[in-house]
């Protein structure tokens, strides 16, 4: 799930205690979600961990996750790496 669908299907009264969790503020949140600022490895971690699984911190850095987490490549709902990206590895 997109960050942006996770934070506008949440209850307004969980946003802000949602967000202390990730050790952010809701307008950062907001602004990732919005694609108006990046996600940091370690946050994209604690979106991850504390949706649920719900938001994947490969969909909040789809451009380098397999080079941040490489033990993540091939697992279960991973994207697939392309080719050309795994040929320079």
């Amino acid at each position: 799930m997109e960050l942006k669908t996770f934070l506008q299907l949440m209850p307004a009264s969980e946003r802000d205690s949602f967000a202390i969790s990730c050790d952010t503020s809701w307008g950062h949140l907001r602004n990732i979600g919005y694609g108006d600022k990046p996600c940091g490895p370690a946050l994209a971690v604690l979106i991850e961990v504390r949706s649920g699984v719900k938001v994947r911190r490969w969909d909040l850095r789809p451009d380098d996750w397999h080079r941040i987490w490489p033990e993540l490549v091939g697992a279960e709902g991973a994207p697939t790496i392309p080719q050309e990206v795994r040929d320079a590895a």
